[in-house]
């Protein structure tokens, strides 16, 4: 067998059988024909002729020539005419029933005055009447249909063909055309289908192929009927329509990213309930009781509700001998014992640190906190917070600044740098900043620094502890390069699907 004929055979078992019935139907001396007969011969709708038709286009099995024809139609005044009778024709109309003068006609009600003038000119252009002393007659003529009525009355619904219309009909279709609204003329494309060269050649093949199962269904499997079956083959590189599994939130694989990162670095996840007393969300933390964070401005309180403090006695001792002590001020047990929504994480590894009390720790949690603030385009009322801490006895802010820059590194952020600021529980206190490439500026990202001796040692902590935490939102801006955190929680499926499992 030929290479020809080998490509020929494997061409014809990869058609689907759509293609199959409409290269059967074309006519085999390459005569062309609309999509409409097409559709008739070969039994299919003509919405899968059509798609049948671009396929084989695309392969170069079939011609595809277009062929116009001018149609002519009846606009608002034609259908008027068609229905009641051109102008002159109601004129005679009148003239017969008695009505003479123009001002008789016009009271009849069988013209408007705007179509007396046209009425009388066409009535005696076709010898219909005449003028005697001021007054219009009907002349035996007047019976006798115009071009013009015969021509309209040929017109129907669908329009008329005007390709091959006679040097008379012509004529009348160009006086038609002197009166607004009367015809419409459109010009009609249409293709005609014919079987191209390579096409033949596919023919013969596709008359002797038998007929093929092209699904592989249950029935056939339980039967056991597949191994008698013989299968046609399929086109592996056809267009295939697309498919929406559904998957994760890329904001949660964001937050997994970063618990791999963290348990890669030596930590351990801890987590902590959502509602917090304000002693460990605020005051173990050294945070002062008239401190404006502490204002339902900027949090969330669970209204009239208050909680024993989950501390021993020693630890709330402490806690107030340090406040009164630092901010000069009297502790409030009942302002401690009031309920908030959280508004970091860090009371979570606090707690944590306050009741293990290791020598040596790595720990770090994820979760939503709460801040009671007007949403922005990088501020939200509630978001995912990463917060991590480390103890060891000579753990230093270089310590620190060195597990920043592995963490960030490990999320693909390589421009890191540190600045001083002020944070009420840390000393010294540094916020991080990243290079956005596509702001093209610096962002700030997490907060840290060192719990002060304030915060360690009424909870019995002995060694220095390294804090640092910040919202998820925020480095999910930065590896989606988005402008505003709100898009995260937009819901766009266009955005969702878009975004990749692997960010490179």
């Amino acid at each position: 067998m030929s290479n020809e004929s080998r490509n020929n055979n494997s061409n014809a078992a990869t058609l689907h059988p759509i293609e199959k019935s409409l290269l059967k139907a074309l006519p085999s001396d390459g005569t062309s024909i609309t999509v409409d007969r097409l559709a008739e011969r070969a039994s299919l709708s003509i919405d899968q002729t059509r798609r049948g038709i671009e396929w084989l286009k695309f392969k170069n099995l079939v011609s595809v020539s277009e062929t116009s024809t001018s149609t002519i139609s009846l606009g608002p005044l034609g259908h008027k005419a068609a229905r009641s009778g051109l102008p002159e024709r109601r004129l005679v109309k009148a003239i017969k029933e008695g009505n003479s003068t123009m001002a008789e006609v016009l009271a009849s009600g069988m013209l408007d005055n705007d179509e007396i003038n046209a009425a009388i000119s066409g009535a005696r252009r076709n010898h219909w009447i005449q003028l005697t002393e001021g007054k219009m007659v009907a002349t035996p003529l007047a019976d006798v249909q115009s071009p013009e009525e015969i021509f309209l009355s040929r017109i129907t619904d669908i329009g008329l063909d005007s390709t091959n219309l006679s040097v008379e009909n012509k004529k009348v279709i160009e006086n038609l055309k002197k009166r607004p609204e009367y015809l419409v003329m459109k010009e009609v494309k249409y293709p005609q289908i014919s079987i191209s060269e390579i096409g033949k050649m596919i023919l013969p093949m596709i008359e002797r192929e038998k007929s093929k199962e092209r699904k592989l269904t249950s029935e056939l499997i339980t039967s056991g009927k597949w191994k008698e079956v013989e299968f046609s083959a399929l086109d592996v590189e056809a267009p295939a329509p697309a498919v929406y599994p559904g998957r994760r939130h890329p904001l949660v694989d964001i937050i997994e990213e970063v618990k791999e990162i963290f348990v890669g670095l030596g930590f351990s996840e801890i987590d902590g309930p959502v509602v917090q007393s304000g002693f460990w969300n605020f005051d173990a933390l050294f945070t002062p009781q008239d401190h404006p964070a502490r204002e339902m401005q900027d949090t969330f309180y669970i209204s009239g509700q208050r909680q024993q403090i989950p501390a021993t006695s020693e630890q709330k001792r402490k806690v107030a001998e340090v406040h009164k002590k630092g901010w000069s001020t009297k502790w409030n047990i009942k302002e401690a014992e009031s309920m908030v929504l959280r508004t970091h994480t860090t009371p979570v590894t606090l707690r944590h640190l306050a009741m293990i009390k290791p020598e040596v720790g790595r720990y770090f949690s994820v979760g939503r906190v709460f801040r009671n603030e007007k949403v922005s385009y990088k501020h939200l009322v509630e978001f995912h917070q990463v917060e991590g801490v480390a103890t060891a006895p000579l753990a230093s802010l270089r310590d620190l600044m060195g597990l920043q820059k592995e963490f960030y590194a490990k999320m693909g952020i390589k421009k890191v740098k540190f600045w001083p600021t002020f944070f009420p529980y840390t000393e010294p206190s540094l916020q991080s900043m990243v290079y956005n490439e596509k702001l093209e500026k610096w962002v700030e990202l997490f907060g840290m620094g060192i719990f002060r001796p304030e915060v360690t040692e009424p909870l019995g902590i002995k060694n220095r502890v390294l804090a640092w935490g910040g919202g998820l939102e925020r480095i999910a801006m930065f590896r989606f390069r988005l402008h505003d955190v709100r898009e995260l929680y937009g819901n766009r499926l266009a955005w969702l699907r878009s975004v990749p499992r692997c960010q490179l």
